[in-house]
């Protein structure tokens, strides 16, 4: 079951002036899949794990994610951490499929 994995370019970095600088990185995270059923078995296999970090939209075929952090370091491993928790699912699915 392969499935497109989309980092859109709409990474946006915004810089505040308070005491110090903070940085805010948003991204969006959009998984499209095959089916419904494909992408509502991943959701909500992932959202055991996401539920009250990420805010995750399931929308037919496509899951988005909404992605917000504070610093580069924890965005870039928030989203590491959502792709192989979603290739895990993945083959988790694809493996009981064959059963």
């Amino acid at each position: 079951m392969k499935n497109n994995i989309n980092l859109k370019d709409k990474y946006n970095i915004h810089y505040t002036n308070e005491k110090c600088e903070k940085m805010k990185i948003n991204g969006l995270l959009t998984l499209k899949y095959k089916n419904d059923e494909s992408a509502s078995l991943i959701y909500n296999s992932l959202e055991v794990d996401n539920e009250n970090y990420l805010k995750g939209d399931l929308n037919n075929d496509t899951i988005n994610y909404e992605i917000n952090s504070e610093s580069l370091g924890s965005f870039l491993a928030t989203i590491d951490d959502l792709i192989a928790s979603e290739i895990v699912s993945e083959k988790i699915i694809g493996k009981t499929k064959e059963l």
